[in-house]
């Protein structure tokens, strides 16, 4: 008689175990045994039971090596159906981690109330769109052409959206951006397909939110961030798996949704929130590519600006560029700087006068690079910045007048002394949000002002005059658009050592310009050259090519892929050589390294290793396989001598953005 043998992912961080194991199914279990439910399995390694997920269910004629039986069901849910562990499968294999750890950001923690209702409840019905709703959508997607065929033709398109504000229906307002998407996933239900729709953020979020609520009813619409409690985030995944069509809503984690999607829709794609902080580190619009290519389903990248990674693709031919029918760009100014921290000589001659006109009819918004009062300070003879004398770390000032505080260890230094000169005052060598705000209420005496940051968070402003001053990111909606924009410290954020700097300074600015009620004047204060002209003249396309352009001969991403390998010296060099072995095709220079970790002597070293895209394959499954032959030699060292740490294993890394020794 065959013998059922059950195929299990266990739930574990060891690399080593990042393989399907062989289990048989005891007569008992038989009929809960499906594949994508939960276990429980004996590990004979650790001598415990452990989790795992079902992935495949086979029958045997005979079984020639002894196997464990699986120790327990945990829950008949299909909670992993195939196409979802193959998408962790190959998104995991692309970046050199475990597919373990993709399904952690895939599937909720188990709620055992809902998931019990859910198995009790009838099944999800399809939700029916007004024919009103679906012309408007269509309406919309037309001001693109070639949008709609492209998405029906399940094809990869680039799209830079339309720059300024609208209102919904219930008197709402959001981004024009936002409209658009709601209308593309509108058509797609229409049809009875489902859409993803991936964001950075929770304000992005709730833009959209707020559009689908002019097409749709909000149980079309499933939203899946952390901001929900741990039963409204499961009860939503379970609802993603049922085969009614569902408008999934979401962050980074949404593009792994189970939803059989015609059509995924990633907005703003060169947000960092967008790349996953824990391993394997896999940028949401890698998996989304990886998805397209799995399921032939429709992709949209579309933001107000253009990261070189889009750029290279549309170079390549794999993604179509799609423009709107009619150009629209802002109406911006560039001012020239004053050069000045002095209380209220920050803002240009003609950048005032737009604040001053402004603020007669309705709200401006004022973005700075920096939140609190005064995040530098330098010594006032010296212009030395200032140090904290117990552990280093930077002074900053919280208020006008307030002792100096240290940001890293929160010390006041009271009696603070410049280490280079010997003088004891400190001068702000930058204004942060608050000190900027205090300026702006001096200026303009009787304005209300509203300061919006990672400490002060505030969603939406009226249509009342206010100047509103927002760190990059943190600006929040005006009914009806901001009457004037002020762009501040423009040169302070490109000083960043970020080989990305120019990029992200773009889209910031970009997305606090799209906040401008059409006609509203931009004022861009202290930025020239190209950056500042792409700017001026929205031209974001040409602006990606000639980063492209730029960073193609010294090989660096996106043109080439960059990982990173941190680890003791010997186990380096062993992965190193088995790289040049495995990989013969590799360029000489390919490997950059390796130089020790800071703060950790000469113990741990980091080394890059650049590669064409054609090579990635390979090298990804040389790197992983070496990471695997280090955590196994580790734990064996330990087992054998007890009273000896562990070494420390690899550690891999994929796709650096920003690579760096």
């Amino acid at each position: 008689m065959p013998q059922r043998i059950v195929r299990v992912l266990i739930d574990s961080p060891l690399p080593q175990l990042d393989r399907l194991f062989d289990y048989t199914v005891p007569d008992a279990l038989e009929s809960s045994v499906q594949p994508g439910v939960r276990l429980r399995v004996p590990l004979r390694t650790v001598g415990r039971i452990v989790d795992a997920i079902a992935i495949e269910v086979v029958a045997e004629a005979s079984v020639d090596r002894p196997l464990s039986e699986i120790d327990s069901v945990v829950s008949t849910a299909c909670v992993v159906p195939p196409f979802l562990y193959t998408l962790a499968r190959k998104v995991a294999d692309r970046a050199g981690g475990a597919a373990n750890d993709i399904l952690r950001l895939a599937v909720p923690k188990r709620q055992v109330r809902v998931e019990k209702q859910w198995l009790t409840a009838t099944e999800p019905v399809a939700a029916v769109v007004a024919g009103d709703a679906v012309s408007y959508a269509d309406t919309l997607v037309d001001d693109f052409p070639g949008l709609a065929a492209a998405v029906i033709a399940r094809e990869r398109v680039a799209l830079t959206a339309i720059a300024h504000p609208v209102t919904t229906n219930d008197g709402g307002t959001v981004g024009a951006w936002a409209m658009l998407v709601a209308a593309l996933a509108t058509q797609r239900l229409a049809s009875g397909e489902s859409t993803i729709v991936v964001v950075p953020d929770y304000r992005d979020q709730d833009a959209v939110m707020t559009a689908l609520s002019d097409f749709v009813a909000d149980d079309a619409v499933a939203r899946v961030d952390a901001r929900q409690s741990g039963p409204d985030r499961y009860r939503s995944f379970l609802r993603t798996l049922a085969a009614a069509p569902v408008i999934v809503v979401g962050n980074r984690s949404a593009i792994y949704s189970p939803v059989d999607a015609s059509l995924i829709v990633m907005w703003d794609d060169g947000d960092s929130l967008l790349e996953e902080p824990l391993a394997p580190y896999v940028h949401s619009r890698d998996a989304a590519l990886v998805r397209q290519e799995l399921s032939g389903c429709a992709l949209v990248f579309a933001g107000h600006t253009r990261t070189s990674d889009v750029e290279r693709l549309i170079a390549l031919g794999y993604v179509t560029e799609i423009t709107a029918a009619r150009r629209y760009a802002p109406s911006t100014v560039l001012t020239a700087s004053t050069d000045s921290e002095a209380p209220g000589t920050r803002i240009p001659s003609s950048a005032y006068r737009a604040v001053r006109e402004a603020l007669a009819t309705g709200p401006v918004l004022v973005q700075v690079s920096r939140p609190g009062y005064a995040p530098v300070l330098v010594c006032a003879k010296c212009r030395t910045p200032s140090k904290c004398a117990h552990c280093s770390g930077p002074l900053h000032a919280k208020a006008r007048g307030a002792a100096p505080q240290c940001r890293w260890c929160g010390r006041t230094a009271h009696s603070w002394k410049c280490p280079d000169c010997q003088s004891v005052n400190v001068r702000l060598a930058s204004s942060g949000s608050e000190r900027t705000a205090d300026d702006l209420g001096r200026a303009f005496p009787g304005a209300r002002v509203v300061v919006s940051d990672g400490e002060h968070t505030v969603m939406e402003v009226g249509e009342k005059p206010a100047l509103v001053v927002a760190t990059r990111g943190a600006e929040p909606i005006a009914a009806g658009g901001y009457h004037a924009v002020l762009l501040l410290d423009g040169d302070r954020m490109l000083m960043s050592d970020d080989l990305r700097v120019a990029e992200s300074c773009l889209r910031w600015w970009s997305n606090a310009a799209a906040l401008a009620a059409p006609g509203a004047p931009v004022h861009l204060v202290g930025v020239t050259g190209d950056i500042a002209r792409t700017f001026a003249t929205w031209t974001h396309a040409a602006f990606a090519q000639s980063e492209l352009a730029e960073r193609a001969p010294l090989r660096m991403p996106p043109t080439s892929r960059v990982a990173m390998l941190e680890g003791d010296h010997e186990s380096l060099s062993t992965a190193l050589a088995k790289l040049r072995d495995d990989v013969p095709q590799l360029a000489r220079d390919a490997v950059l390294g390796p130089l020790p970790l800071d703060g950790n002597g000469d113990e741990l070293a980091r080394t890059l290793v650049r590669y064409d895209y054609a090579l990635g394959h390979a090298v990804v499954t040389s790197l992983r396989a070496s990471v695997i032959a280090a955590a196994v030699a580790g734990r064996r060292s330990t087992r054998t001598r007890p009273n000896r740490p562990p070494r420390a294993t690899l550690k891999l890394r994929t796709d650096v953005a920003d690579p760096q020794l």
